[in-house]
């Protein structure tokens, strides 16, 4: 129980007055009662009139009570004057309860009487300081203005009262206060950490990372004002690490990683402004972050804001240039597996980015990134699929160095063929711009080799003809593939090209337009003929109608310039003749590929033909060259070279083989054919039976009606349709 005889009873029934006067009165009379205690050096009645008012006024239900025990407190303390210090620990507990009081009007009282005890305390009551910057935190969002009004005056004193507290006991409190939303307590955090950070005895830069991601949230509030003091602050905080020489990069990195993906913009833009700064200045320190923060920079290289992307930019290409080693904590691995995870970013230039940190880290660690091949092979396989030039291009490359191996070159080639398989849109799309590539990256002969030997055993019949028939067209076509052209044209003359048209050759079989079209390359003319007469009614269909139009239409373009030459002197190349009348001679007469083969045969002089060689027609046929007259017991192996042995093998090569080779192949796609289509029809015979099974009876119909075609349907025909 509190000594009620401390204070006079009028003074007692005054200060609970509903009277503001009667209060303020009465508290200016507890004033002088402390005044002259204090004189006297009587410590134990001045405690007994701060208990009276604490427990009698400020922890009183009745709210006027509460209200005149403030007052008196505050009065007390203005008594004590410099001797306040001894009694704060029982003064100011009771005015901090008091700033969670249900009244507002008590809650106003406090702010005002804490402001009266701190002007006569001044820093003494320091020792309060964290429960004093947590009340006024809670009080500057009251629902009350005055309260806020007075709560604003209160911080301001304590703000110029000048600090020597325990800033280690402060920053927990802060960083848990940094959290909440409520703009008037934001707008009080910052202002508190600004002035905190202006204090030379206090290094706020070294809580930084304790407080850094309350601030960068508080860049995207709705308050353009807060916004704008956040930034404020950072840009100070900024100012100061570029100027400080010890800065603990790592936590604050791992803050930014986390913010350079935010969804507001400016926010972005800041973490990435300061992400840059870091590269340039941590050094060392960050070398374990590189991965994070490599992981953070290359989505914002596509962000829809050019300044982000800028700084993006050039702070990946900072980190590019460091030099630093897996033994001083680099982690190629995770490196690797940011660049593997932005090559599905839907960003191109993101995945672009990407692929140039793989190629640089081949270049840089390729051991290190080798021993993890496994881990982004298919990832670099799938980029081939992608829909932008540019990327496949640089997956290309990428390939490419990883294949300067020979076991990792046979790898490459083995999946390639693989994904053609099982993606034919890849190989109809991509197929020329990737073996093209590949072609100037890892030299054509090579690559050529390599997919003639995978393909001569490849079980998928139908694939690898139309793999070898895209193959060929490339290499009749592509500007990079004019150097195996030419050594293919020396397949009789010369060592490395037999060697490479019999490489070609095992796969070639399986499209015979391709083995056409790469003996009238390497100018074997006379086994051009022998494999023309060697197809019989099955090869000779659609597809290969669409294949020998093509042909006949690259005759005509100045790849086969030479070839066309050659028949200036028919006397000389007339197994080239007759392979072009054979072809000539397989083609539809009303197709415009007949029609340019014939004009072009038109034109092959006469003159150099002798009456031994050539017959003329006297009806006017237009194929004016056709037979041609040996001598007598000879046989022409290849044109210009006659020879009397017919086992004789020109340059090594022996065409007898590689006809039965071809003509083998060939018997297998006919079975193949053949097998496919009796899977078809009974397939089809099952589907109809089933469905006739389900059907209801219909009336029976006479022969007559039944075979009676429709009139119907042969009036939707239209002019040269055939009715299936």
């Amino acid at each position: 129980m509190a000594d009620t005889t401390a204070i006079p009873a009028s003074v007692v029934r005054n200060l609970s007055d509903k009277l503001y006067e009667k209060r303020k009165n009465a508290a200016l009379e507890i004033e002088g009662i402390v005044k002259q205690l204090a004189a006297a050096g009587d410590h134990d009645k001045i405690s007994a009139v701060i208990n009276l008012l604490t427990y009698e006024f400020t922890y009183s239900a009745q709210a006027n009570h509460r209200k005149g025990g403030l007052i008196g407190l505050a009065a007390a303390t203005v008594g004590l004057s410099t001797e306040a210090a001894q009694h704060l620990e029982q003064i100011v507990p009771p005015v901090l309860n008091s700033f969670a009081d249900q009244d507002s009007r008590v809650r106003y009282y406090a702010c005002e009487a804490l402001y009266n005890i701190a002007k006569v305390v001044r820093g003494d009551f320091i020792i309060f300081f964290n429960k004093i910057f947590d009340a006024l935190c809670k009080l500057s969002a009251d629902s009350d203005a005055n309260v806020q009004s007075a709560a604003h005056l209160l911080d301001r004193l304590v703000k110029v009262n000048g600090f020597t507290f325990n800033i280690e006991e402060f920053i927990p409190l802060l960083r848990e206060r940094m959290n909440v939303l409520n703009p008037y307590v934001r707008q009080f955090l910052v202002g508190w950490i600004t002035v905190l950070d202006s204090v030379p005895d206090i290094d706020m830069l070294g809580f930084l990372p304790d407080f850094l991601d309350g601030l960068f949230n508080m860049l995207s509030d709705s308050s353009h004002e807060i916004r704008q003091q956040a930034d404020a602050a950072l840009s100070e905080f900024l100012q100061e690490i570029k100027n400080s020489p010890s800065v603990d990069y790592g936590r604050m990195a791992e803050i930014l990683v986390q913010r350079a993906g935010a969804l507001d913009e400016f926010t972005r833009l800041t973490a990435v402004t300061w992400i840059n700064e870091f590269v340039k200045l941590g050094g060392d320190q960050l070398v374990p972050y590189y991965a994070d923060i490599l992981g953070a920079i290359l989505p914002c290289i596509s962000d829809k804001e050019e300044k982000i992307r800028a700084v993006a930019r050039e702070t990946n290409e900072e980190l590019r240039m460091i030099k630093a080693d897996p033994a001083e904590g680099f982690d190629v691995k995770a490196i690797l597996s940011i660049a593997k995870r932005q090559l599905s970013s839907e960003w191109e230039a993101t995945r672009i980015e990407a692929l140039h940190w793989i190629s640089a880290l081949l270049e840089k660690h390729r051991l290190e990134v080798l021993s993890y091949l496994n881990d982004i092979f298919d990832t670099l396989l799938k980029g081939l699929s992608d829909p932008v030039d540019e990327v496949v291009l640089l997956v290309l490359e990428v390939h490419a160095c990883i294949a300067k191996d020979e076991q990792h070159f046979r790898q490459l080639v083995v999946f390639l063929v693989h994904n053609f398989r099982v993606d034919k849109n890849l190989l109809e799309k991509r197929g020329a711009l990737i073996i093209r590539r590949l072609c100037v990256l890892l030299d054509a002969e090579r690559v050529y080799r390599e997919l003639s030997t995978i393909l001569e055993g490849e079980a998928d019949l139908d694939f690898a003809s139309t793999m070898v028939q895209a193959l060929n067209l490339i290499l009749l076509t592509s500007s990079e593939l004019s150097g195996l052209r030419d050594l293919l044209k020396q397949s009789l003359a010369n060592a490395d090209g037999k060697n490479l048209f019999v490489s070609l050759y095992a796969s070639w079989c399986h499209s015979p337009m391709a083995i056409i079209s790469l003996c009238l390359l390497a100018q074997t003319y006379q086994h051009a003929s022998a494999v023309i007469q060697s197809l019989v009614e099955e090869d000779i269909n659609v597809k290969f109608l669409v294949q020998l139009d093509k042909l006949i239409r690259l005759l005509e373009t100045p790849i086969f310039a030479y070839l066309r030459l050659q028949l200036l002197d028919p006397g000389r190349y007339m197994w080239l003749l007759k392979a072009l009348y054979g072809l000539l001679m397989l083609l539809p007469q009303q197709s415009a590929a007949f029609k340019v083969l014939r004009t072009r045969l038109k034109t092959v002089p006469s003159y150099s033909l002798s009456s031994e060689q050539i017959k003329r027609t006297s009806s006017g046929n237009p194929y004016s060259q056709i037979l041609h007259h040996m001598p007598s017991g000879s046989q022409i192996m290849e044109d210009g070279d006659i020879s009397r042995d017919l086992g004789s093998v020109p340059n090594g090569i022996n065409f007898a083989a590689r006809l039965q080779q071809f003509e083998q192949m060939q018997r297998q796609h006919r079975l193949h054919a053949k097998s496919e289509s009796l899977s078809l029809s009974q397939f089809r015979n099952n589907s109809t039976s089933s469905k006739e099974m389900q059907k209801p009876e219909e009336p029976s119909r006479s022969v007559s009606e039944s075979n009676r075609p429709s009139s119907r349907s042969s009036s939707r025909r239209g002019p040269g349709q055939l009715q299936l």
